[in-house]
Parts: structure tokens; sequence; C-alpha cells
């Protein structure tokens, strides 16, 4: 596809080469128009690409958002006419998130701080679980308690919701899971033993893998992390290997285990006999988070956007449909945050190297998240600052600060267009990745907020913390 024109002559045009976030060029360069802005590359892109419908695209130089013309941005920088400009293109979501600016609603009835708090993958229901040794789960069209879940005997430290909305797992600090009926609110079995320290992770096995979702992974300070049958409740796998507690686990698309640890490594696992694959070795100090670039698909299975629902059979066809659309051409990502201050982004079904290390935080980093489309990582950190990093290269984008105390966790929207932060210094706060700036301050926590989640429709953010309420708040 040869795409140079005659105006190459003319003074007022540029050379560019149109690349996706992975570097795969759209045909060779070529000759636009300086006049030519965002608006005039989402209609070429789309008539290269032969898109039947006319789908948004935002535009990259350098990491920085196109937001004017060619031209100006040329003047602007400083950038040679002469020299052949690198426009990377991302196609954005369809739909668009609103922001979230003011709390609907303060729940109380945990009678102790809220530890964990979930939204199931359809955005319906919410689940929560609190040092009060109860899981609660709350009905979002009244936003008020509708089960108090009893079975722990000790804090509930994870909860997680299978993918096709059907299960809900608890992990507690004296080690034991419980498997719960979200539309009933009962626990479904006994509850399950087998660890014998607190539960660090919980983790499902994505629904496009296979449906009806039965199998989860937990993770647990006594070093282990344990694959279960939620039907027949009972572990069919120990993964033993680390040689210090187990403080992360994740489930990736591609059927492998990835589990953190305090022995400084990330383990790689396969799912019929817990095999131990590969082990990625890099970080100076324990892992604290693992997060993966398709996890967001991973977490809502078949729903999306338009809150549809699929019968069993389709379920898992709809799934690996979304699953491959975010995965693209490219291998799943992982990324690592450490008490070593760094990061490394890894491409682990490549390579047991990093892709890259990832500095600039003064602290241990506490959380890390990638954006529901992959192309953006979050990371929270002790040194009371919210870092964006491209997720694809690991570049350094922007460091976010306003927070007083340390981060604790962060959450995107769907539409990977805002991030939400929750901090000790008793604040939510709501950034635009666009302008890179604070959208919105959420104060109204009397306390430290240790748990943050925006729903999967976008519709809603909750929070909990050391005050014992939930806080839900809306656009």
């Amino acid at each position: 596809m040869n795409m140079e024109t005659s105006q190459a002559g003319m003074g007022n045009t540029v050379m560019c080469l149109l690349t996706d976030p992975e570097g795969t060029n759209l045909g060779s360069a070529m000759y636009i128009p300086q006049t030519a802005g965002p608006l005039q590359l989402t209609q070429l892109v789309n008539r290269f690409l032969n898109n039947e419908e006319m789908l948004p695209y935002s535009f990259y130089v350098s990491d920085e958002e196109l937001l004017v013309p060619v031209g100006t941005y040329l003047e602007k920088n400083k950038v040679s006419v002469e020299k052949v400009l690198t426009i990377v293109y991302q196609q954005q979501a369809v739909f668009r998130i609103r922001p979230v600016n003011r709390c609907s609603q303060t729940i109380a009835g945990h009678a102790e701080a809220v530890l964990c708090v979930s939204f199931s993958p359809d955005g319906k229901q919410l689940a929560s679980g609190s040092g009060d040794t109860t899981v609660r789960l709350w009905d979002l069209n009244t936003e008020t308690p509708l089960f108090t879940c009893k079975g722990h005997r000790n804090w509930v430290l994870s909860i997680a919701w299978s993918p096709d909305g059907k299960h809900l797992v608890s992990g507690s600090k004296s080690g034991e899971i419980c498997c719960w009926n979200p539309k009933k609110g009962e626990l479904d079995g006994n509850p399950l033993t087998g660890h014998k320290k607190w539960i660090t992770g919980i983790s499902w096995e994505p629904v496009h893998l296979s449906s009806p979702c039965r199998r989860f992974v937990t993770s647990s300070k006594d070093g282990d992390a344990r694959i279960w049958d939620v039907t027949l409740k009972k572990t069919l796998i120990c993964l033993s290997g680390h040689t210090l507690a187990v403080t992360c686990v994740k489930w990736g698309g591609d059927g492998i285990i990835y589990t953190g640890s305090q022995d400084c490594t990330i383990k790689m696992w396969e799912t019929t006999q817990g095999k131990l694959i590969r082990e990625l070795k890099g970080h100076g100090h324990w892992v604290n988070s693992l997060a993966l670039s398709t996890e967001y698909v991973l977490r809502t299975g078949a729903f999306d956007h338009t809150g549809r629902q699929y019968p069993p059979n389709e379920e898992m066809k709809k799934a690996l449909e979304r699953y491959n659309q975010t995965k693209g051409d490219s291998p799943e990502r992982l990324v690592s945050g450490s008490d070593d201050f760094t990061m490394f982004l890894w491409e682990p079904s490549v390579s047991k190297q990093p892709k890259k290390r990832l500095t600039g935080h003064q602290q241990l980093v506490n959380h890390v998240y990638f954006s529901p489309d992959g192309k953006w990582i979050a990371s929270a950190s002790f040194d009371r600052s919210v870092r964006l990093w491209n997720g694809v290269t690991g570049q350094f984008v922007t460091a976010f600060r306003g927070h007083v105390g340390p981060v604790y966790q962060v959450s995107w929207s769907a539409d990977s267009r805002l991030l939400l932060s929750g901090s000790k210094d008793s604040t939510l706060k709501i950034w635009e990745i666009r302008t890179k700036t604070l959208k919105q301050d959420l104060p109204g926590h009397a306390d430290e907020v240790f748990a943050v989640d925006w729903s999967p429709d976008g519709e809603k953010v909750v929070s909990g913390g050391k005050d014992k309420v939930l806080k839900l708040w809306k656009g």
C-alpha cells in the first residue's frame, strides 16, 4: 500500500507513518496535509482498515496525545518537517463513561473496617469483605444491604466473583475459603480448608477457557497457591515451590497461573497437573501486586457495556471473542509491583527476561493495574503518588500528585479514560487520562480508604475503609 501523493513537493505537507500500539505499520509512510488533525486521521485509519462503521481513534506522538493539527504540533515541539513523523493510532471505547462526582449513598452495616470491595461482572451486584468476619451483598438498585454472609472466623481479606457472575468466593485471615450463592446470600457448602495462613489473593479461571465457571486459585501467606473446584468443594492441585509467602495470584487468559511472592520471584504454572513452567526473576524485594493486560475482559467474561445476557453455550464464545479482541496479535502482558520501589513489564509467554524495568516511585509499589484496553498501566505507591505508564512499552507517562497519604488501590473506568485512586488520606480522586489532570476530588470518608472498585458497566464507584462504611458514588 503506497500512499505517497503528488503533494510531495508542496511545503504544506508532512511525511507520516501510522502504526498501531505494537509498532505494526499501517502501510508505508505517506504525505498528509499539515492541517490534518485527529478527525482527518481517524477517517484515514478507518479507510485503510476497511472498517464498515466509523470507529473512534486517538493518536499519539512520542506518548503524547495529538489533539491539534499535525502542523501545529510540529511547530510547537520544533520538530523538523523533513523527518518522518511516527503517529501511533489506538482504538477508543465506542461508549463513554460519565465522570463520577457525587456520593449517592453511604451504607453502614459492617461492624469493622471494610477491607475489600468488588462489583459483579455485570455490574449489577456488589460484595464487600470486612474485619467483622462477614461478607455483605448490597442491592445496587435501592443502594441498601441485601445479605449478610456469615461463615468466616476471621477478617475477610479478599473476595472474587466468578466471571459468569454465578459464584462469589472469599478468603480470610485464618486461611479458610467460603463459597457463596450470591442470589441467596447463603454459604454454598462448608468453608474450604487447606491453607495454613491467611489468604492474599483469589483469581478465577477465565470463562473463555471453561464454562460454566468452576475452578479458581488462591494464594496464601503459607507459601502455597491452591486450585479449587467450586462444585466439588475441594483442592484439585496445590502449587508449592515458593520459599516465602505468596502475595498475589492471577489466572491468565492463556490458561497459565502467575504467582508473586515475598521470595522476590514470580512463578508460572500450568493448570492440569500444576507443573512449574517458568520463573521470572528481577525484583530485589517482595512482589506485592500483579496485573494482566487482559484483566478487564477476564473479569467480565461475556458481559460488556451493552448489558446483554448470553445463554451458557454462547457465553464461552462471546468471552473468547472479547478476549481475542483485547489481546490482538500480541502476547498477554504482565506487570509486577514490588517493595523495591520498581515495577517490571513482562511478556511471559515470550521470554523470562522483563520487557522493561519501570522506575520512579520513591516508596514501595502497593498496587498495579492495566486499563481495560491494555494501553495504560497505573501504579499506586506509598510515596503518595499514582503513576501512569505506557502499557505496551512500559514508558513512563506522568505522575498524578494530590494525595497526602499512601495510595492503597486504583481502579479504571470501563472506557479507559478515567482512573480512580483511594488513599490513607481518606479521599478518593479521579484522574483524567487525556489531560493528565485531577478530574474530581471525592472527600467524605472519615478515615483511611482501603478498597475501591469501578463497576464494569461504568455507572458507579464504590469505596470502603477504616470508617466501616461503604460509599457509592455516581455521575
